[in-house]
């Protein structure tokens, strides 16, 4: 209810000295904190972007937050998801961010989507909020909220993490562009990889989050100059700031039903082909019984980057990044290292060692991949090995 009936709404006093930095601002005043009040936002993810701007939307007196999430709270997340806690490794994200948000703010009314966001259930979903907040990590997904958005004419404020670089923007607004006007064709499967393979600085959700906030707390006040028409790039490492002018497309095609995002996006596609070049694999038990048994027959290649060796390698393993065998350059020292003998190739969790042992086939070499990388190496070999 962007334009409510604010004659409706009433603070108690409680709520007049919590939100009283807000009130004394001209630009906010009684009205606006009302219309913070009776504002609803549904947020996808409580994740790196979705912690922060979680936080904050509560803070700033949001009355009503909708979160669509199904997973649970690892320890790798800890170091940018700051709305959950040590505490809460294992449980539910959803019930971790409901504790956080009403500790933070009780006259917040949080609903909670145990769910999978969809074609079949996103419309539904996202339909009672006023405006809803992109804080997923794929494309299919942000396809999805774009064009149920569209569909639904609800705001759709986005934002996007990588390494050390962010993007945001404010799609579906006044007559804006959407998301579909910036990148009207996803990238090949593969091409950006994710978090857990990429990294990201943890801080840098943060900011972007906090954009993702700001933004959101301004179209619900009816703020002029948000980032419709623009997408915000910010990088990190330099500490700079760009901003691109976006317009509609008029050729872009119309959107009128939600679609198959996956097949959308090409991923059944590429796990077709994956499938049609399937390489072999072997257990991380079978490559121990290798080394306890002497074996010289076998080189041990770890297509990880430099940084991810330095962390925990596997021993006898010999570094030659991806990157370096998709240009050309590391197959000859593959060959090199192979002569005569069984090649075996590890990553992370294998996928990136896989995809390496494909492009060596094309070059004439052929190897095996190890199941589950170097992690379930940790797991289920070495503990000693540190988990990233």
């Amino acid at each position: 209810m962007l334009n409510p009936n604010l004659e409706e709404i009433e603070l108690t006093k409680e709520e007049y000295e919590r939100y009283s930095r807000h009130i004394i601002l001209p630009e906010v005043g009684l009205e606006g904190q009302k219309r913070l009040k009776a504002a609803s936002v549904a947020c996808i993810g409580t994740g790196g972007l979705g912690s922060p701007l979680l936080l904050y939307l509560a803070a700033a007196g949001v009355g009503r937050i909708g979160i669509v999430d199904f997973d649970v709270v690892d320890s790798s997340n800890l170091q940018r998801q700051i709305i959950h806690g040590t505490s809460v490794v294992g449980q539910s994200k959803l019930e971790s961010a409901k504790q956080r948000i009403q500790d933070i703010n009780p006259f917040c009314q949080v609903d909670l989507y145990n769910t999978q966001i969809t074609s079949d259930n996103a419309l539904e979903i996202l339909e009672p909020y006023d405006v809803v907040v992109d804080g997923t990590d794929n494309f299919p997904t942000r396809y999805l909220v774009n064009d149920a958005c569209v569909l639904l004419g609800k705001p759709n404020v986005y934002g996007s993490i990588f390494r050390f670089e962010g993007q945001a923007s404010v799609f579906n607004y006044q007559d804006g562009p959407n998301y579909r006007d910036v990148f009207p064709e996803p990238p090949p499967p593969g091409m950006v990889p994710s978090c857990a393979e990429g990294g990201v600085l943890g801080v840098l959700c943060g900011v972007i989050g906090s954009i993702q906030a700001t933004e959101t707390v301004k179209v619900i006040l009816g703020m002029e100059n948000t980032l419709s028409g623009r997408l915000l790039l910010y990088n990190a490492q330099n500490m700079s700031f760009r901003e691109l002018k976006v317009r509609p497309n008029p050729e872009r095609p119309v959107i009128d039903k939600l679609i198959d995002y996956e097949q959308f996006c090409g991923i059944p596609q590429a796990q077709e082909q994956e499938e049609e070049t399937e390489v072999p694999e072997m257990t991380v038990h079978e490559l121990k019984q290798l080394m306890e048994q002497g074996a010289n027959d076998y080189v041990l290649i770890d297509v990880r980057n430099p940084n991810e060796y330095e962390i925990a390698n596997i021993p006898g393993a010999k570094l030659i990044p991806l990157s370096e065998i998709e240009d050309g350059n590391g197959i000859e020292k593959v060959k090199e290292l192979v002569n005569g003998h069984r090649l075996i190739a590890h990553c992370k969790m294998g996928g990136r060692s896989a995809k390496a042992l494909r492009k060596l086939k094309e070059a004439g070499i052929e190897g095996v991949n190890l199941k589950g990388g170097i992690t379930a190496w940790s797991q289920e070999i070495d503990p000693s090995v540190p988990e990233y």
